[in-house]
């Protein structure tokens, strides 16, 4: 069986990351993609603004669009306390219940997988894990890694552009404008149901987004 990781904030989940997560699917004939909104995510200082409950429900209704994609709580506060999870220990809970011959792999942007030099426990992390990085057409990465983020396996997910992202759909909910181009049907019911991301989030632009999932 060949599952992957799919860690973020989905404050709210959007067609980005279903596209994504189908491409990356498809392509490499991964039999499962878990998706796991984080509780705490050690490398961002702002909250997300929906709860984790919110978020989770968000992710479960947004999940129905293809079989091969499962909501997980490996991240839920409730269950893993008030401490900031990382993804080696995500990784590990997950490995621990597959059998020897399966393949774990860990869908990520381009912007993070940059960044993979200060993961914790990265010897780790390199050794359990096969990354699926993400770029947008034309856009592949040129930093050179260096020591164990170099020795990490890679597979490069070009092609996918939808430019959607969660801070544009925070601020288009506020104003109570149509989210249905850019969030599935149900997730977008769910927002205006629960009056989620009333809360001014200031002027950030709406414009294209990093690549960072």
């Amino acid at each position: 069986m060949k599952t992957v990781l799919f860690g973020g904030t989905f404050d709210p989940v959007h067609n980005g990351h279903l596209a994504v997560a189908k491409a990356a699917a498809d392509r490499l004939g991964l039999d499962r993609i878990l998706f796991i909104p984080s509780g705490r995510p050690p490398h961002k200082d702002r909250e997300p603004q929906a709860s984790y409950e919110d978020r989770y429900r968000m992710v479960e209704l947004a999940c129905g669009a293809d079989t091969r994609f499962e909501a997980s709580r490996l991240e839920d506060p409730a269950l893993i306390g008030d401490g900031r999870t990382y993804s080696i220990d995500t990784i590990e809970k997950v490995r621990s219940d597959l059998a020897p011959e399966d393949e774990l792999y860990f869908l990520i942007g381009q912007d993070a997988f940059d960044e993979l030099s200060i993961w914790h426990r990265l010897a780790d992390v390199v050794d359990q894990v096969e990354f699926v990085v993400a770029s947008r057409p034309h856009n592949i990465s040129s930093v050179q890694r260096e020591g164990l983020a170099a020795q990490a396996r890679f597979h490069q997910l070009e092609g996918v552009d939808v430019p959607v992202s969660a801070t544009a759909v925070r601020q288009l909910a506020r104003q109570g404008i149509d989210l249905s181009d850019m969030v599935p049907e149900a997730v977008a019911d769910y927002i205006r149901q629960h009056n989620l991301y009333q809360e001014n989030e200031g002027s950030r632009p709406l414009g294209r987004p990093p690549f960072c999932l």
